[in-house]
């Protein structure tokens, strides 16, 4: 599959390599059927520069094309073609011919799927034909031991190759794929959790408190006036202030706390084997913190934020009623005049 311009040029240079390695296996599995029939020196001409000149010319040929991963798969047609052509000249003899079909195959298949298969398959199938007409028809399939000797190397070096170049794709492909999993479990504008992931370890943790009977506290954590800040100084400055907040409650935070973004300019805390008392002491740290803060880009906007504050309770459904708990908190800590912390069952734990 066609990547970015540096993958592009990455996959020419690889088959560079596995192109060097396969026409010079399949020389000797070709040249030793050549010499048994003696074949005329056109076609050793042919032979010999496809098995030391074709992998550099091919190579240089993609790189200087503006499109060389186009110009990389023309080149593996133009593979599949000449095995074609040295099928007919070596009058089908059998081992030599079918391992340029089964292997100039299977590299196929790896690059670009059976449909690629069948479009360098015509390409092989047309030059068998062109060369037939030319030199016409001889059938001679029988395949010396010297010849089956030969194609040995081939038939064991070359899959290894394919099967090491195959490894390396497959395996950068789940390095990939692990970093795309991770960029989608964070927030992009705060590096915290985002919401689903962040929901997801909330209700791992209420579940292991059930189980376990450890203690957990959940922490809501929502900016005062939020909104005059967007509206007075914008949003880039808002998001500045998120940010900010977002890096102070990462500080503040022991390594097995799991702080999410839960949704505008509210985070959620999860505080294993933390009670309430001790969360009350991550909570204050958080709130002092920020309202001791300077955002914005000349150090003067200054914020404080409300902390609602619930434990885990072995009545609980799931992660909702553990959020509604921490919420309803929150909600006091509002009503009661915003930057304080406020436990669920507890009206007032401190005043800004």
């Amino acid at each position: 599959m066609k990547g970015s311009p540096a993958e592009n040029l990455r996959f020419i240079d690889r088959m560079r390599g596995l192109r060097s390695l396969g026409v010079a296996l399949a020389f000797f599995c070709v040249a030793g059927v050549f010499y048994n029939n003696g074949a005329n020196p056109l076609a050793w001409a042919a032979l010999v520069f496809n098995a030391v000149a074709w992998p550099h010319l091919a190579w240089y040929l993609a790189r200087r094309s503006p499109e060389p991963y186009a110009a990389e798969r023309r080149n593996l047609v133009i593979d599949s073609a000449t095995s074609g052509v040295w099928i007919v000249l070596m009058h089908f003899n059998l081992l030599p011919s079918a391992l340029l079909v089964a292997m100039l195959s299977m590299d196929k298949i790896c690059v670009g799927g059976w449909r690629f298969l069948a479009r360098t398959a015509t390409a092989q199938l047309i030059a068998a034909a062109a060369t037939l007409a030319l030199y016409g028809l001889r059938f001679e399939p029988a395949t010396s031991l010297t010849q089956i000797l030969l194609c040995l190397p081939f038939l064991m070096a070359y899959p290894i190759g394919v099967a090491t170049l195959t490894f390396a794709l497959a395996r950068k492909v789940r390095r990939q794929n692990k970093q795309l999993e991770e960029l989608n479990r964070i927030d992009s504008l705060t590096g915290l959790l985002n919401r689903g992931h962040w929901e997801d370890a909330l209700l791992g943790e209420l579940k292991r408190h059930q189980r376990l009977g450890r203690p957990a506290t959940l922490l809501m954590v929502d900016i005062d006036r939020f909104k005059p800040i967007n509206d007075q100084h914008g949003h880039p400055v808002g998001d500045e202030v998120i940010r900010g907040v977002a890096g102070l409650i990462q500080g503040c935070v022991r390594d097995i706390d799991t702080a999410g973004r839960y949704g505008g300019d509210e985070f959620g805390i999860v505080l294993p084997d933390a009670d309430v008392q001790q969360a009350m002491v991550v909570a204050e740290r958080i709130r002092c913190g920020v309202e001791s803060g300077a955002f914005g880009a000349d150090g003067r906007l200054h914020s404080t934020v409300s902390i609602g504050l619930a434990a885990a309770g072995a009545d609980m459904h799931g992660s909702r009623d553990w959020i509604a708990s921490a919420d309803a908190a929150l909600y006091r800590a509002k009503m009661l005049g915003r930057n304080r912390v406020v436990g669920a069952e507890q009206r007032l734990k401190q005043t800004g």
